[in-house]
């Protein structure tokens, strides 16, 4: 068996930097010296994304830096014992004793077990004091070693000898879950901080059921049974958590957990007396967070989570299949939207199509351009279904999916888009939530969430889509068609580009998105060099639909990280390929979760665009693609200033919005939304 920490895997008093960077870095750079890492920069990169998401300072002057990555070939801890110490965000100061926990991307479950043990043994003063006291590097391996269960401990070691503490009489039970996001280190130390908090707690017996990376092993049905209150110490989903159905539930981040395990004791004591306590509910899955429970958020926050959690589910459409829309228009050319279906039905890889000899791999790239956009035209089909549907879930729980699916594609044929998509996700849910709340017969309860609850849902939801909602959508959608014809017919063509770009930025793929893309890209057939106003439109149109997702993207990863949650810094990181793709979808999730300050400022930017493309005359003889068909855009340089202006002027509006109007408004809506997307 490889040793998971050697000598040279330990600094003793050694400086290492100021910051808690430097010493990752350092202790990363002593992994790979060892050979037991490939890129001791992606080892700290990956590192240094874990302790930017949720930083790994402890109580007690103890830091954990740690991570999963595919530079480490074998799992490994290093260690330094710093003086003076280093801030890693413990609330209670500097930390001397650092442990840099490397694990590989595959790890095995008895490698992840032993890095598992470290983190349980980093709760024991017997531990750290004999770290703290160690000589020599060879002492502090043997520590270790002893504590993972790679040496045999000595057995006048008191660590070894401990018995846990019991507690006399009946007392109060409790179970616990403990969980984080990667599994390995902050679960198990909540585990073990809490159980020794219930021992030591008079009356209370506390059983924890720590789900960790190598799998969980479940609390006995008995157990649960007889518990009279549930601590969720967790940063992601709690597993399985039906089986804790109609228990008084205390819930927090897995922090929390380790650090004030005394205080969650006390408030499960609390809960489990008080008949208006929060419950874990039988059809809704347990969110995890620091943030409050759902049962006791406002309502404002409690749309926010739903809105949050739908948009979620729906990003991975969003984001594969941009992508491969713009990869299908840059080996395809701008003009594969015309009969890419017909070539990937009517070819192969054996018998290429024609056509596309002017393109840059010629007729292989026009099939496989078509292959592209025809894989990510279907994805995206799926956007608006999908966004109903996991509002609908996030309401009512699994019976709300298929009549939220349902009611999104209806809003999609009703033209009614993304806002459509919304509305009938929040009707759907709503009813299959009413629904699932009746007292129904015995022998009725068995169909009611597969058939009687999508049944009727789907009915209500969809049907109020189709007879009421959908018919005024579609007549202002024709108006605003109209009005936009007359006007590029005058010299008002600048104004034509300011109102093109309010459009774009409106709704961000929704039906007044699609008013003024439907009426580019319906002109661009009548286009011509002696009447360019359809290029010129086309342009302005793409150009100001590029804005919002270039914008938050730009605001959310390089102007100000702190006024954004880690999912929207997350969701900014793809948003910048989406928006030179021309996706303006790529902004929902933050225009989803802050639409006050999102759209006015989108819509700010994307007016300003679109006024400078007019002005500059820039052409768009594409209809999509965004910065990948600039062979279709003349002048390109135009096209450049007018969105780099435009990105400009969102970003920074939308910055000022949030560090300066309603920031507690906004610190709820970051606590609702880290409680509908619990991330790893």
């Amino acid at each position: 068996m490889i040793d998971t920490i050697t000598p040279e895997l330990v600094s003793l008093d050694q400086p290492l930097g100021g910051d808690k960077a430097a010493v990752i870095r350092a202790l990363t750079a002593r992994v790979a010296a060892q050979g037991r890492a490939t890129d001791a920069e992606q080892l700290y990169t990956d590192a240094w994304a874990r302790e930017e998401t949720d930083e790994t300072g402890l109580p007690g002057g103890i830091a954990i830096p740690h991570a999963k990555s595919s530079s480490v070939t074998t799992p490994s801890l290093a260690f330094a014992r710093l003086s003076p110490g280093v801030d890693f965000g413990a609330p209670d100061g500097a930390a001397d004793l650092v442990f840099l926990i490397a694990a590989p991307d595959d790890a095995a479950e008895a490698h992840l077990a032993v890095l598992s043990q470290l983190a349980r043994n980093l709760m024991q003063e017997t531990f750290t004091a004999g770290l703290r006291s160690a000589t020599t590097a060879e002492e502090v391996v043997s520590i270790v070693r002893v504590a993972i269960g790679e040496e045999a401990a000595s057995t006048a070691d008191p660590a070894a000898t401990a018995t846990p503490t019991t507690t006399a009489g009946e007392p109060l039970r409790i179970v616990a879950v403990t969980a984080c996001a990667t599994g390995i280190a902050h679960t198990f130390m909540a585990a073990d901080a809490l159980t020794a908090a219930g021992g030591k707690a008079e009356g209370v017996e506390l059983v924890v059921e720590p789900q960790g990376s190598s799998g969980y092993r479940a609390l006995p049905r008995e157990v649960i049974e007889r518990a009279d209150a549930v601590i969720f110490a967790t940063d992601v989903d709690v597993r399985e958590p039906q089986r804790f159905a109609g228990k008084p539930v205390v819930r927090s981040g897995v922090k929390r957990g380790i650090e004030q395990p005394d205080q969650l004791i006390a408030e499960a004591v609390s809960a489990a007396s008080d008949p208006n306590a929060n419950r874990v509910s039988s059809t809704v899955e347990a969110t995890t967070s620091d943030a409050p429970a759902p049962e006791s958020m406002s309502w404002p926050a409690k749309i926010q989570r739903i809105l949050l959690t739908g948009v979620s589910y729906m990003i991975p459409f969003v984001a594969g299949g941009g992508l491969l829309i713009a990869l299908g228009f840059l080996f395809g050319g701008y003009d594969v939207t015309d009969n890419a279906g017909t070539i990937i039905t009517q070819n192969a890889l054996w018998n290429l199509p024609t056509g596309g000899e002017d393109l840059l791999l010629g007729n292989f790239g026009l099939y496989i351009g078509s292959v592209f956009f025809m894989i990510g035209a279907t994805s995206m089909g799926f956007l608006v279904s999908a966004l109903a549907g996991y509002i609908a879930f996030a309401i009512a729980d699994r019976p709300g999916i298929a009549p939220g699916f349902v009611a999104g594609a209806v809003a999609v044929l009703m033209n009614a888009g993304f806002i459509g998509g919304i509305i009938g996700g929040l009707l759907a849910g709503v009813v299959a939530w009413w629904l699932g709340r009746l007292d129904a017969p015995r022998w009725l309860r068995g169909l009611m969430p597969v058939v009687i609850i999508p049944l009727v849902a789907s009915i209500v939801a969809s049907g109020l889509m189709i007879l009421f909602l959908g018919r005024p959508i579609a007549s202002l959608m024709e108006a605003m068609n109209t009005g936009l014809n007359e006007l590029a017919g005058t010299s008002g063509i600048v104004l034509v580009g300011i109102i093109l770009g309010l459009m774009m930025c409106f709704d961000l793929g929704g039906p007044v998105n699609k008013v003024a893309y439907a009426f580019a890209t319906a002109g661009l057939a009548a286009g011509s060099p002696e009447n360019p106003t359809p290029y010129l439109i086309m342009a302005a149109v793409m150009a100001a639909g590029m804005v919002p997702p270039l914008a938050m993207a730009l605001a959310s990863t390089v102007l100000a990280r702190g006024s954004f949650t880690p999912v929207e810094r997350e969701n900014g990181k793809a948003a910048w390929l989406l928006g030179a793709a021309f996706i303006s979808e790529g902004a929902i999730p933050f225009a989803a979760a802050d639409p006050l300050r999102v759209i006015p400022a989108s819509m700010l930017g994307g007016a300003v665009t679109g006024a400078l493309t007019m002005a500059f005359g820039v052409q768009s003889l594409a209809p999509h693609g965004g910065i990948f068909v600039f062979f279709a855009i003349s002048p390109i340089w135009g096209f450049l200033i007018a969105l780099a202006a435009g990105t400009a002027v969102t970003a920074f509006a939308v910055v000022g919005l949030k560090r300066f109007v309603g920031g507690k408004e906004l610190q709820e809506a970051e606590a609702a939304a880290e409680a509908g997307m619990a991330i790893a």
